[in-house]
């Protein structure tokens, strides 16, 4: 048993030793190793940083565009309500140009026609009257040159209105 005591007993210089050991141990890791590991994970953690950065810088500079493309339709789709509410209004106005245009020319047309009727027929009355003048005038000179009985008489009024009739 004493040989496993000594293989399992505890000297208090050899923890000591041990203690140094390791203590020397992690100052050495500490010194070359700790600080590159940090610098690694520091350069690491700035890269993440950076993507994060860039991801919201991209985030905000779609979202901008997205505002800015929203505002532009908007006002392409007004500007275009309000090329076809012009042309429409153009429209409308030509048109009620035109009909008033057509309403003055036939106005114009039948003013025209009227006073061509009304002369045709002041001058169809013109030329009827000379017409009866000469014949009364024919008829007068007729009844100056013979002496008219009643039966001469009815016979220049008829032969006076045939001829009037004819004329017309």
């Amino acid at each position: 048993m004493n040989a496993v005591q000594e293989f399992i007993s505890i000297t208090p210089w050899t923890i000591i030793f041990q203690i140094c050991n390791l203590l020397i141990l992690v100052m050495l890791i500490k010194k070359f190793l700790f600080k590159r590991v940090m610098a690694v994970l520091d350069a690491r953690q700035q890269e993440i940083d950076g993507i994060y950065d860039a991801a919201g810088k991209d985030r905000d500079d779609a979202a901008q565009m997205k505002a800015e493309y929203t505002e532009r339709m908007s006002n392409a789709r007004e500007e275009a309500d309000r090329l076809v509410k012009n042309a429409v209004d153009t429209a409308n106005k030509r048109g009620e140009s035109i009909v008033q245009e057509a309403r003055n020319e036939a106005t114009h047309l039948k003013q025209k026609a009227e006073s061509d009727i009304e002369q045709e027929r002041r001058k169809a009355y013109s030329e009827l009257v000379g017409e009866i003048s000469g014949m009364a005038v024919d008829i007068a000179g007729r009844m100056v040159e013979r002496e008219i009985n009643e039966a001469d008489h009815r016979e220049l009024v008829e032969e006076f209105i045939k001829k009037a009739g004819e004329a017309s």
